[in-house]
């Protein structure tokens, strides 16, 4: 089974409702490139008339999320991944519909042929961009994902 958008945001709405009902969409993805779009909202603002930081996080962290799936899957075998770490930026108000893309999914095979080779966990930084509809950045995120091989039962 490929990843597409229509399967990650049926799985979205089964294993991560908070953001699907956000607004949170996947709209593109490939090897390399994954976008996610969310629209500013009476239900996922600030008390500022802006989108709130969280629900910009869940976006972001879903681009670099899924592209990382999707390397795994294409391994065919048991790693698990979790987030360890992030930080953000964050450089206008989000209102209307904020696009975040992340490019970064050539990084993740080598981590994953290390942790399959040794054995030992591996981390790696992963960068989404949020912009709003001017094209505009409104957010930059980084997300340090921790992926390890997981012990197979005897």
């Amino acid at each position: 089974m490929e990843y597409s958008p229509s399967k990650l945001n049926t799985f979205l709405f089964l294993k991560l409702p908070s953001a699907f009902w956000s607004g949170v969409r996947v709209k593109f993805i490939s090897k390399e490139q994954c976008v996610v779009t969310v629209k500013h909202r009476w239900f996922n603002q600030n008390p500022f008339k802006s989108m709130y930081f969280a629900v910009q996080s869940m976006a972001a962290e879903l681009t670099t999320g899924a592209l990382v799936m999707t390397k795994i899957k294409d391994t065919g075998r048991n790693i698990s991944m979790l987030v360890a770490n992030n930080n953000s930026n964050f450089s206008k108000k989000a209102t209307g519909k904020i696009t975040f893309t992340c490019n970064d999914g050539y990084l993740i095979e080598e981590a994953i042929q290390k942790t399959i080779a040794t054995g030992e966990g591996q981390t790696l930084w992963m960068k989404s961009i949020g912009k709003n509809e001017n094209g505009e950045q409104v957010s930059e995120m980084n997300f340090e994902w921790s992926i390890k091989l997981k012990a197979t039962k005897s």
